[in-house]
């Protein structure tokens, strides 16, 4: 017992370290190695660090040289000048300007302008400027500015790099600093350099664009005609420094756009005064400053740059090693807790495959389950088959309406065995034509139909067939798919509904039968009356009472065909839009309508059009009737029957009104049966006028809209076809008369219409002419 005792607790020893010693392996690879790593990651950082701060050092002082290398060299060229000037005791134009012709193309970034500035008292002032202008300053005129004792005027002067050329004569007196300058330059007889200010050139500029300057004054002694005496004063060289201008052009030259840069100057009264600023792209985590003179002043560069842009100062060594090391170590550690826990991972993951494997079976037997269920209790049949037209599937109830209880694979086989004709129920159907086969294709089909008879279905079957290819990527591979409709049951329906339709249309003509029939009597009895104002009018009621009775008639035909006879062809024929418009405004301006001034129409050029001119006809009366029922208490209506260009071959006819209007929500579903808009409640209607509109349209192969109209009301539009011009005269003629023949031909199928009880003529003879706003009404009865 003792013995197995510790047997067993060796196992559940060996099993406690086989589970937690690979973890632990792998805890120590990880933590030594991230260690490891992160030390070599920042010591070669805090190398960059070092080198960076090397680089930013090396930097800082070329540009501080070249600031004030620059500024020396200014300093440098305008002693210069004032030399040359001197050595020449009778300063005149062409002396200074050969002086400072040099300063020219000596790449002087930043300077406005370089001037002779002479001293002059208030009382001296006409004198000084007579005596320059014997010198050459043609034009001279010296403005005073201020009560100062003394004023200092620029005589002769150059613009540099480009600038507006100034006015000579400008008083430096009225600037502060610019004249401290000079005062100092002639007292200790050195070049000096001013506070910061804004020249008085740039005084008329807008702020936004003003910089602050230094002026650079040098003196200009004249040499001793005699010996033992002193030279003579006559004036300084003066030069307007822009301080933007010249750091900018100094520090992007220097330091090759990494360098940040900020110019600051020591004024004469301690103060520090920042002048410009230079900024290069991104950060600023390395700053430096220098300080040196210039002239009698001190100026401070401070440099900033982003160590990340500084050539040599940054690399992503130390982050690729970091990257490096902490991948490799995480490897190593997921390698050794891989190899320690991969015989308890493998038995792990062998038994959750296999119970996903046993749900993705129970699953899939479920989803079979489900679908032979749903597809068992279908009332529609349902066929399936792959590429090659074998079948796949085909469910009870399409079984029961193919009524063979075999299937036969090959679409070649497929109309002998079941017995698919067409409608007719003689003309075998083609096989090229059947929506499976058209599937296979690619093509779509819907509401295809066809008889099966066969010998388990003698009587036959009418179904309708829609056809659709298969998903290939949902399904796994190609084919296509069938819906059969038992639709037998439904054309019966549908042929006892024309039967009734018809029925009811007959007893709806009667009693119009009847009314024109009086009709005729009364116009009879008029016929020997005398002539006079009540018996025309009398007869002209007569007329407008049988036109309606004839138009009813009319409109029930149409109506009853429309209806019960779906598929029946159209009458279509060339139709003249103008003189059908026409006669659907008389007769609706003949009706009764409210009290008030007449409707405005607007009846535009309108094509002819290739159309059933019956149904059309009841297209334009429900739609101008429309626009006359739907108009608010009050106001003047206004129809306006336009065409505009279509797609080719086609028009598009617009009939605007200021009606009511229809709610954006009502537009999709106005066309629908028995659907009415909320705005036309309190008119009255069936719902179905707009409904018959569009069926119309859509079989004459086009389509109907609605919007609203920008002057307020509604803008309905439709497409008609087009009439095809005759190409020549004679060819004109013979369609002419074939078109009589076809409406001869209609006239013998269709009911006679009586002609007019009296001499005034037909409505469909009478005409709008087209009008604009304000015109007299069109076509009055």
């Amino acid at each position: 017992m003792g013995s197995r005792g510790a047997r067993v607790r060796d196992g559940a020893t060996g099993a406690w370290s086989g589970r937690f010693v690979g973890p632990l392996l792998a805890a120590t690879v990880l933590v030594v190695g991230c260690t490891a790593t992160l030390l070599t990651a920042g010591t070669l950082r805090s190398d960059q660090r070092e080198s960076a701060a090397r680089v930013m050092d090396q930097r800082t002082s070329v540009a501080r040289g070249a600031v004030a290398g620059e500024a020396g060299r200014y300093r440098s060229l305008l002693q210069a000048v004032a030399a040359g000037l001197g050595t020449n005791i009778r300063i005149t134009a062409t002396d200074f300007a050969a002086a400072s012709a040099p300063l020219e193309s000596a790449g002087l970034l930043g300077v406005s302008t370089v001037a002779f500035v002479v001293p002059a008292r208030t009382e001296a002032v006409a004198r000084t400027e007579a005596f320059w202008r014997a010198r050459g300053a043609t034009g001279l005129r010296l403005a005073p500015n201020g009560t100062h004792a003394e004023h200092y005027f620029s005589i002769f002067q150059r613009t540099l790099n480009n600038g507006t050329p100034a006015t000579a004569g400008i008083d430096v007196a009225s600037s502060a600093e610019g004249t401290a300058a000079l005062v100092e330059s002639r007292r200790t007889g050195r070049p000096a350099v001013s506070d910061t200010y804004v020249l008085l050139r740039d005084r008329g500029i807008p702020p936004d664009r003003q910089q602050l300057s230094f002026l650079f004054a040098a003196p200009v002694f004249a040499s001793a005609t005699l010996p033992g005496r002193f030279p003579e004063f006559q004036g300084w060289v003066a030069l307007g420094l822009r301080g933007q201008d010249f750091l900018g052009g100094v520090l992007g030259a220097a330091s090759q756009g990494l360098l940040d840069g900020e110019l600051y100057a020591t004024n004469g009264d301690g103060r520090r005064v920042r002048v410009a600023a230079y900024d290069a792209p991104g950060g600023r985590d390395l700053v430096r400053q220098a300080t040196f003179p210039v002239a009698d002043r001190q100026w401070t560069l401070v440099t900033a740059a982003d160590s990340r842009n500084l050539p040599g100062a940054h690399t992503s060594l130390p982050l690729i090693v970091l990257a490096g090391g902490l991948s490799i170590t995480s490897m190593l550690a997921c390698l050794v807790w891989i190899l320690a826990t991969g015989r308890s991972r493998a038995r792990a993951q062998v038994l959750v495959a296999t119970e996903e494997l046993r749900t993705a079976e129970a699953e899939s037997r479920r989803q079979a389950g489900l679908l032979g269920a749903i597809m068992a209790s279908l009332g529609d049949g349902v066929g399936v088959v792959d590429e090659s037209g074998a079948f796949l599937l085909h469910n009870p109830a399409a079984k029961a309406l193919l009524g063979v209880p075999e299937d036969v694979d090959g679409p070649g086989e497929w109309q002998q065995h079941y017995g698919l004709f067409r409608p007719d129920g003689h003309t075998p159907f083609p096989v090229e034509e059947m929506p499976l086969v058209r599937a296979l294709r690619g093509e779509s089909s819907d509401g295809v139909e066809m008889i099966i008879r066969n010998s388990h279905r003698p009587d036959g079957l009418l179904v309708s067939v829609d056809g659709r290819p298969l998903d290939a990527n949902a399904a796994g591979r190609h084919g296509a798919v069938a819906v059969f409709h038992d639709i037998t049951e439904l054309r019966r329906y549908e042929t006892d509904l024309a039967v009734f339709a018809g029925v009811v249309a007959h007893d709806l003509k009667a009693p119009l039968s009847v009314i024109r029939g009086h009709c005729e009597t009364a116009a009879d009895e008029l016929a020997d009356a005398p002539e006079g104002p009540e018996v025309f009018e009398a007869r002209t009621a007569l007329d407008r009472i049988a036109n309606s009775v004839d138009r009813m008639a009319a409109l029930i035909d149409t109506l009853l065909a429309y209806t019960t006879s779906r598929d029946a062809p159209l009458k279509l024929g060339t139709v003249r839009l103008g003189p059908l418009v026409a006669d659907v405004i008389e007769q609706r301006l003949a009706g009764p309508r409210a009290s008030g001034p007449p409707p405005d129409f607007y009846v535009g050029p309108l094509p002819d059009v290739h159309a059933d001119a019956a149904m059309l006809r009841h297209v334009l009366d429900n739609l101008i009737g429309n626009a006359l029922k739907y108009v608010p208490a009050g106001r003047h209506p206004r129809i306006d029957v336009t065409a505009q260009p279509g797609p080719p071959g086609w028009t598009r006819i617009e009939i605007a009104d200021r009606g009511i209007g229809i709610p954006d929500e009502d537009k999709p579903n106005i066309f629908e049966s028995f659907h009415r808009a909320g705005t036309a409640a309190g008119y009255a209607g069936t719902g179905l006028g707009l409904a018959i509109c569009r069926r119309i349209v859509e079989r004459h192969g086009g389509t109907i809209g609605v919007t609203d109209n920008p002057g307020g009301g509604t803008r309905f539009h439709f497409t008609l076809p087009l009439a095809v011009t005759a190409p020549a005269t004679g060819q004109a003629a013979g369609d002419r008369a074939a078109l009589d023949r076809a409406l001869a031909e209609r006239a013998a199928v269709e009911e006679s219409t009586p002609a007019p009880l009296s001499g005034v003529r037909p409505a469909a003879a009478a005409a709008v002419p087209p009008r604009t706003p304000g015109a007299e009404r069109a076509g009055t009865a």
